[in-house]
């Protein structure tokens, strides 16, 4: 159980610090904000929780092919943004990213890459 709380704590810390430094600078908030730092994280706990180097090395894989379709929701939403506010931005952008996700998995699918 202090495992798992450990674990909230640190990755919370991250989410927080993003959100510090973004209040400080956009540019460097960006930037910290793009680093893997989750996938780092979750590959750490992976390896320290004693899964096989096949799960590690998978989680990393699929992470790669999942960020792709995410992409255009980071140049949708700031346009949005000032055209609808803030909420109906952010729904929008998750809708923009399902539809990119799912038209993404049929294009890789046809290199037999299966993310559905």
């Amino acid at each position: 159980m202090t495992w798992l709380i450990v674990k909230y704590l640190l990755t919370a810390g991250v989410v927080v610090l993003v959100s510090e430094m973004a209040k400080r600078s956009d540019k460097l908030g960006g930037l910290v904000a793009a680093l893997p730092i989750v996938t780092f994280l979750a590959l750490i706990w992976l390896y320290v929780e004693n899964q096989s180097t096949e799960k590690i090395a998978n989680h990393a894989w699929y992470t790669f092919w999942y960020v792709v379709p995410t992409l255009p929701m980071f140049l949708a939403f700031p346009i949005l943004l000032e055209r609808i506010g803030f909420w109906l931005a952010l729904l929008a952008s998750v809708g923009i990213t399902m539809i990119c996700f799912v038209i993404f998995a049929l294009i890789v699918r046809q290199f037999g890459i299966e993310l559905l």
